[in-house]
């Protein structure tokens, strides 16, 4: 019976990044050159691609020793202080920063300087050094608490008031956890206020790739060694299929993988993108013989 190769519809660039990667292009069409402040995807074959366009990747040292230059912000946010430098440098942002991350950055912004108390206790559920999470502790001028996992809720001050708020790729149902293991801990007269600030198209996706991942005898996640998203996936799918591999691009699929399978799916993160989805397609009909023909 022939291979059937199927690309999940839902996997592939979220808004935020499609949003970047325009921005990024058309600057690049416009002048053939662009500063980006740090990789623009968690993806090293895009972000080689977009290289390969003129678009530079630089550190945030290396910004500081920048002046009058165009640099791009990625969707993942900034902290204050990388604004301040562009300011003093007189360098041009082109601010990508998804939608979804800014109000979230001017939320936790309003907590911290808006409210009466001197130094209100911020709780960050995210991964620390994470970019997003750095620009979202900037907000906070770097006082902010960053909780990983429910195993670290011990580090919170539990005689103060908590502003908790989550990295916007975290998941759902971790954040929910937390949530309840706080309020059963908060004594009396201390306010706990909490925020779901997790984006909802990113995590419907993980209620979606177990479904693909059940579908399919064999399921191939495309996603860089950098996608804390891809990670997160990548684990529902090997959770729903534990015939899932985890792979870069299509150099790294074993043609054992292939023995005996009828139905292939193609999946990948937020950072993944489509062009290399079709790429690892293309060789999974190659090595089954059947290059020109797929399922989907």
């Amino acid at each position: 019976m022939p291979l059937n190769v199927e690309i999940d519809q839902g996997s592939g660039f979220c808004f935020g990044v499609t949003r970047a990667i325009s921005k990024a292009e058309e600057e690049l069409n416009a002048t053939g050159h662009l500063y980006c402040l740090g990789d623009i995807v968690h993806n090293s074959n895009e972000v080689e691609r977009l290289k390969s366009r003129g678009l530079v990747t630089i550190t945030h040292e290396q910004l500081e020793r920048l002046h009058n230059v165009k640099v791009l912000l990625r969707a993942h946010g900034e902290p204050p202080s990388t604004y301040e430098t562009a300011r003093r440098n007189n360098i041009e942002i082109i601010d990508a920063t998804c939608p979804v991350v800014l109000k979230l950055q001017q939320r936790i912004n309003k907590t911290y300087g808006g409210s009466d108390e001197p130094n209100p206790q911020i709780v960050i559920y995210g991964k620390r050094g994470h970019a997003e999470v750095l620009g979202l502790e900037g907000q906070t001028r770097g006082t902010a608490l960053v909780i990983e996992s429910i195993d670290e809720i011990d580090k919170i001050d539990y005689t103060r008031n908590i502003y908790l708020y989550s990295q916007t790729t975290k998941s759902v149902d971790g954040f929910k956890r937390i949530v309840e293991e706080i309020s059963r801990r908060v004594g009396p007269g201390i306010k706990f206020e909490s925020y779901d600030t997790i984006c909802r198209s990113v995590a419907n996706r993980i209620p979606q790739v177990r479904h693909f991942a059940s579908q399919h005898q064999l399921v191939l996640f495309v996603c860089g060694s950098k996608s804390s998203n891809g990670r997160i996936l990548f684990a529902q799918c090997l959770n729903a299929n534990a015939h899932s591999h985890l792979i870069s691009n299509a150099s790294e699929i074993d043609p054992a993988w292939l023995q005996g399978m009828e139905r292939v799916g193609i999946c990948g993160a937020t950072s993944t993108p489509r062009w290399l989805m079709n790429q690892v397609r293309d060789a999974v009909l190659a090595l089954s013989g059947q290059a020109g023909t797929d399922g989907g």
